[in-house]
């Protein structure tokens, strides 16, 4: 395996009341069928207005053949851990080999054509996944090839950003938040608010990621410190509300220390004293927890962004069945365990909690495996902002503009 980079992550699934009670509720072969035949569930998602995805119909395996050997993944640091690649390796034959990208961006551009005929699956978050579909780069996934895909809280089971007009185009992994990461030598107590990364108190000790995604994080903090603004989906900006969240984050800038790339830089500027507070995963908290260092980690009264992802099959997959093998053993819930303690986040199956315990006692109400409602509503899970709102109206600001302003008013 290749050493791993970072990453800066975005989405939402839609975390109304109709998901909300969801939760409270509870390649091509030789042997194929169509695409639809795969699915037994309609899903969430539907066409985005006017969209189609251009591999819909594509043929889907009917069975699960002879692994290829070798299995090529695009992830983020942290998701392909010896702990549970080995054990896959050696049970399947399959080799994994990573590619770890440092944004979703990166990813999108990984995926491109298909994934070349080089990659067969991405761990896509909801900032890519609708990018990656429509623009033909994910083929299409019979999900009745993976038992414990029926074991995955409903919300996730056939959620908008995997799963088009019944069509699934691979399988949920894992969720989490965006928290807010401070020394506890510095804040004895947890702050309560993300007010603290803008405090001209912390000038030059203050980290985020440097990411076009934060203009949604300063969304989230004005929906509820200027609700004037009338802001409700911090990914749904008409360009009032995008310039305000932007001059939030250009006033920001002479306070920050770094805009970090990589995990591992936000882990080396916490251990050296070079950042005090700022913006980041449970990853990384994680990973500070490990090394002994005197780290917190909250969700602010604001809430908090976060992301959803997906074990995406690329179009041209050159190992279908070393894939479809993935996708079965990370969708069991002990693998699931493992990587939602090492990570720090929440699983999708919903029999994880068990095994997360006997791993690290805790660790199930920890990261919110039971998945209570209350914690559901409070993050905003990635998407990619586009110029329609939900609304219908074209006012919204399109993810082009986010970035450009990112590039040239923010940093």
């Amino acid at each position: 395996m290749m050493t791993p980079w970072a990453r800066p992550r975005p989405m939402k699934i839609a975390l109304g009341l109709a998901v909300a009670s969801i939760i409270a509720a509870g390649c091509s072969s030789s042997g194929s069928s169509s695409a639809g035949s795969g699915s037994t569930s309609q899903g969430a998602g539907a066409s985005t207005a006017g969209q189609t995805v251009p591999t819909a119909n594509l043929p889907v395996l009917t069975k699960i053949g002879k692994g290829e050997g070798q299995l090529n993944l695009i992830a983020w640091e942290g998701y392909l851990d010896p702990k549970w690649v080995k054990p896959f390796e050696q049970q399947t034959g399959c080799q994994v080999n990573a590619k770890y990208a440092g944004s979703s961006d990166e990813m999108v551009a990984l995926m491109k054509n298909g994934g070349g005929g080089q990659y067969d699956m991405v761990s896509s978050s909801g900032d890519a996944d609708l990018r990656i579909l429509y623009a033909g780069d994910a083929h299409p996934v019979n999900i009745n090839l993976i038992p414990s895909w029926k074991d995955f809280f409903p919300a996730f089971q056939s959620p908008a950003f995997n799963t088009i007009n019944g069509v699934h185009y691979g399988v949920s992994l894992q969720w989490g938040p965006n928290v807010l990461m401070y020394n506890t030598k510095d804040f004895p107590t947890a702050p309560p608010s993300w007010s603290v990364i803008y405090n001209p108190k912390y000038k030059g000790q203050v980290t985020v990621p440097d990411n076009p995604i934060q203009i949604a994080d300063a969304a989230l903090y004005l929906k509820t410190h200027k609700p004037a603004l009338g802001i409700t989906d911090p990914y749904e900006l008409t360009m009032p509300k995008f310039q305000a969240s932007v001059s939030l984050l250009a006033g920001q800038r002479p306070l920050i220390e770094k805009y970090w790339a990589l995990a591992s830089q936000e882990i080396f500027d916490f251990k050296n004293g070079n950042a005090v507070v700022g913006a980041g995963w449970p990853y990384q908290v994680s990973a500070l927890k490990a090394n002994h260092f005197s780290i917190g980690a909250e969700i602010p009264s604001e809430g908090a962004t976060g992301w959803a992802d997906t074990w995406m099959l690329a179009a041209k997959a050159p190992h279908p069945n070393c894939a479809y093998m993935w996708m079965q053993y990370i969708s069991t819930p002990k693998v699931q365990a493992q990587q939602a303690v090492t990570y720090g986040e929440t699983p999708d199956n919903k029999l994880a909690c068990t095994y997360m315990d006997k791993l690290q006692a805790g660790s199930c109400a920890e990261f919110h495996a039971n998945a209570p409602l209350s914690y559901f509503q409070s993050i905003a899970l990635w998407k990619t902002p586009i110029a329609t709102c939900d609304n219908g109206k074209p006012d919204c600001v399109p993810y082009a503009e986010w970035v450009s302003a990112w590039n040239t008013q923010v940093k």
